[in-house]
């Protein structure tokens, strides 16, 4: 298979031997990828993964939106994680984005672990090749419009106009609430395919018209922790006052998983903070039921 796996145990949600099943058997992937080398402000989203694994091992396994012990319906593997150190970006990339190639190709659903967000340029590559009519969900406090950053191409504050350098590619992007006045020209004229949900505006959102331009269409679901208002997400390297909460969130997730087919997600820029447990909860359970709203049948 060509992908290296941590023993259950170590691996997403902790699982003992007799819970877990093996590569074949699994339709989940998850697949820590821990590359930092273009933060700006905070530092740590190269701890994200081990953080999010480590606290995926306090998650309730039975979903009562389901009723049942969802990971048992699909079964997950944990990927080992690929030494990154003295990567460029560029590389880092071309490599994740080999990887995923090779699950999706196994029938698999990746789910990736930050690490910055820059990972969903490379993440994306194999969707757009597979899927034409293919469709982003992005969660994040920034537009991420910049055509590069502080000299680096594949910057994360870049990471979204690199995803749309596919032409052909559309985005719902859900809680903006910073945006630079060079990102305005290209959002300005790409408005046909960048649908942008202000986090000004979230008490008058509407989750049926979100999700509208998802109908019917494969969906990569990119989910940037700050998003969340940072009084609930304090652990990113940028926070940002303004954003959403937990039932935002979900409600969108669960509209979308209705609407079209959720085929792949990231979860990103999670930078731990030592000795404070929430925020890595927090993401390891949205990696939790993001996997159960996208595999199991819709209630």
């Amino acid at each position: 298979m060509g992908i290296d796996l941590l023993p259950p145990a170590a691996g997403f949600l902790g699982l003992d031997e007799a819970d877990a099943c093996g590569f074949e058997a699994a339709k989940a992937v998850i697949v820590p990828f821990g590359l930092e080398a273009s933060v700006s402000y905070g530092e740590g989203a190269a701890n994200g993964p081990a953080a999010m694994i480590a606290a995926s091992h306090q998650v309730e396994l039975f979903d009562e939106v389901f009723w049942c012990e969802a990971f048992r319906e699909y079964g997950v593997v944990t990927a080992a994680a690929d030494d990154l150190d003295g990567l460029a970006i560029s590389d880092a990339l071309d490599g994740l984005a080999q990887k995923v190639k090779t699950l999706l190709d196994a029938d698999k659903f990746p789910l990736i672990f930050g690490g910055e967000h820059s990972l969903t340029a490379g993440a994306i590559r194999p969707y757009v090749n597979r899927y034409s009519d293919l469709i982003v969900l992005h969660f994040d406090a920034h537009a991420d419009l910049r055509d590069g950053y502080e000299g680096e191409h594949f910057s994360h504050a870049a990471a979204i106009r690199r995803v749309l350098d596919h032409e052909a590619l559309p985005i719902v992007s859900v809680g903006i609430r910073n945006i630079s006045a060079e990102e305005i020209p290209f959002l300005e004229a790409n408005r046909h395919r960048i649908h942008m949900y202000w986090g000004k505006d979230r008490a008058s959102w509407n989750v049926a018209d979100i999700v509208a331009p998802l109908k019917d269409r494969p969906i990569y679901l990119t989910f940037d922790l700050d998003g969340f208002d940072s009084s609930l997400m304090p652990a990113t390297g940028t926070p940002e006052p303004g954003g959403f909460f937990w039932e935002d969130a979900i409600s969108i997730i669960d509209a979308a998983s209705k609407m079209g087919t959720i085929v792949g997600a990231d979860i990103n820029e999670l930078a731990p903070i030592k000795g404070f447990n929430a925020p890595d909860f927090l993401a390891a359970k949205l990696a939790y039921k993001i996997l159960n709203y996208a595999l199991l049948p819709k209630k």
